[in-house]
Formats: structure tokens, sequence, C-alpha cells
């Protein structure tokens, strides 16, 4: 998704923040981007569980079926 980044290019990307925020604005901004990155590193595991709670559901209830279905095919094989 993103180009490797040597050194060169970050020291450039970190000027040019210095020169468009400050350097007093950069840290906040540093902070501020931290948590979000968190935040969202969090909600997607917290998403991922759910999935496979949800998941795990599904294949019980697909067992109870498959078992019910073998069931009524015993019952009705004993029948013929």
């Amino acid at each position: 998704m993103f180009p490797n980044l040597g050194m060169s290019e970050l020291i450039l990307i970190l000027v040019i923040a210095m020169v468009v925020f400050g350097p007093k604005k950069l840290p906040e901004m540093g902070k501020t981007l931290g948590k979000a990155i968190n935040e969202f590193r969090r909600a997607s595991i917290n998403n991922f569980e759910e999935f496979h709670g949800v998941n795990k559901e599904i294949k019980e209830i697909k067992n109870e079926v498959k078992e019910e279905v073998k069931q009524v095919s015993d019952i009705i094989k004993g029948k013929q």
C-alpha cells in the first residue's frame, strides 16, 4: 500500500511537517495520531472477536442441524 520509505524520505516529511505546523504543534499532533491509531486497533480487535463469536455460533447451529438430519434419515431408513 505504501512505498518503502527510507531515512531520507522520513526526514524530509518531518521537516515539511515542522515547517507547515511548527515545532510546538508537532508533538501534540503525534500524540493525537497515536491515540487515533490505538483506538482503531482496539475497534478492529473487538470486531474481529465478535466475528469469531458469531462464526462459532453458526458452526454450532450447523452441527445441530446435521445431527437432526441424520436422526431423521435414520428414522426414514428404519421404516423402509
